[in-house]
């Protein structure tokens, strides 16, 4: 029998440990960052008081995503082309333990401190992981390629999407069951609404979200966009959705739970990654989105939908971060093999988002981050 965690809890737990952390010295967050460098096969350590790297953990390929659990002060790396996670103490900052869960994987999820998913390839399959013993727990065979999967939060049951078919599967995790949903064109990227009552599918090829009741596995409604969907990012709270994609230079905010198409914003030149700082006493809650052609972040302030900043940050920015004291902004720049640090800033009587804090070279084609308290 599967056990899962409240996932509200779990994050609820990382965001108490911060919030007993102060700042160092140097104003900084008592804590350290840990980027998957790509190319350079290893995660570099920074250490987000000194801004500095403090070290390079070395695998044995590359590594393309990362999980923290910050309860268990424990980051795990996957590294796809063997199939293997790692699991990278926050503490004593080494690789602890690794485990070979497939051949080859595309990605991992986890909603719980005790288990994390891997969507295994060569054969497909959804591979559960024991993340205390690093052990495999089960096997789920799915009955052909995959592209993208997502985990309910507080129930046993994933989605999945079809590679090359408009189809999408509704996996029972506690039976193996899968049940096949026509979407009627090819489907990448896919996520649960919070509360697992809908999901959200962004179709490849064509300027489209479908949203699914998760229950009876039906559409519920077929969202035209301005973009075709190739990044999703979603509120802190659940309740709007963010969508940047090839075919234009704007932001598309959705509503999951009313599903609908509030409006489309500019976002930048080719908006790509998204990450939400949110609301502070002085401070509305910003969207931070990547501008991987013109070397920056635009910035758009959530509450009045305009653009309150851009930002120069570095060569081809892919990702963000937002530390778990919603002080910092870390993005990763693909390119340039660095890192550079936002921080919130407030004027006196008119909240400015961020400024450039430093940059830090951080490895060979960073494309993930995650950040732990200490």
């Amino acid at each position: 029998m599967l056990t899962f965690w409240n996932r509200r809890r779990f994050l609820a737990a990382g965001a108490a440990a911060a919030g007993g952390c102060s700042s160092g010295p140097r104003g900084g967050f008592s804590g350290f960052a840990f980027v998957a460098n790509e190319e350079g096969r290893a995660i570099a350590v920074v250490d987000l008081n000194a801004f500095a790297v403090v070290k390079h953990l070395a695998l044995n390929a590359p590594p393309t995503r990362l999980i923290g659990s910050p309860t268990r002060r424990t980051v795990y790396a996957l590294t796809p082309e063997n199939g293997t996670v790692h699991e990278i103490s926050s503490t004593t900052l080494t690789r602890e333990r690794w485990t070979a869960v497939c051949r080859n994987a595309v990605e991992m999820h986890s909603v719980s401190v005790d288990a994390i998913w891997v969507l295994a390839r060569d054969p497909w399959e959804l591979v559960e992981l024991d993340a205390v013993r690093m052990e495999v727990r089960r096997r789920i065979a799915l009955p052909r390629p995959v592209t993208d999967f997502d985990l309910a939060l507080e129930q046993p049951r994933a989605v999945v999407s079809f590679a090359g078919e408009g189809q999408l599967g509704n996996v029972d995790l506690a039976t193996g069951k899968i049940q096949i949903v026509e979407a009627g064109s090819p489907i990448g990227r896919v996520r649960f609404r919070k509360d697992g009552r809908q999901w959200i599918a962004a179709h490849r090829q064509e300027r489209l979200l479908t949203i699914v009741d998760a229950a009876s596995a039906r559409i519920v409604v077929r969202l035209p966009l301005a973009m075709i969907p190739e990044n999703l990012c979603f509120k802190g709270d659940g309740g709007e959705l963010y969508v940047t994609g090839p075919g234009s230079d704007a932001v598309a905010i959705v509503f999951p739970y009313s599903t609908e198409v509030a409006e489309t914003i500019l976002g930048g030149h080719t908006p790509g990654a998204m990450a939400c700082l949110p609301k502070s006493r002085n401070s509305p809650e910003f969207l931070f989105v990547t501008n991987p052609g013109s070397r920056q972040v635009t910035i758009l302030n959530i509450e009045d939908r305009k653009v309150a900043a851009v930002v120069q940050v570095g060569s081809e920015p892919s990702h963000v971060t937002i530390t778990p004291d919603n002080t910092f902004a870390l993005v990763l720049n693909r390119a340039s093999g660095d890192m550079a640090i936002l921080t919130r800033s407030v004027a006196r009587k008119r909240a400015f988002p961020a400024t450039l804090l430093t940059v830090v070279p951080v490895g060979s084609r960073p494309v993930d981050a995650v950040v732990q308290a200490v």
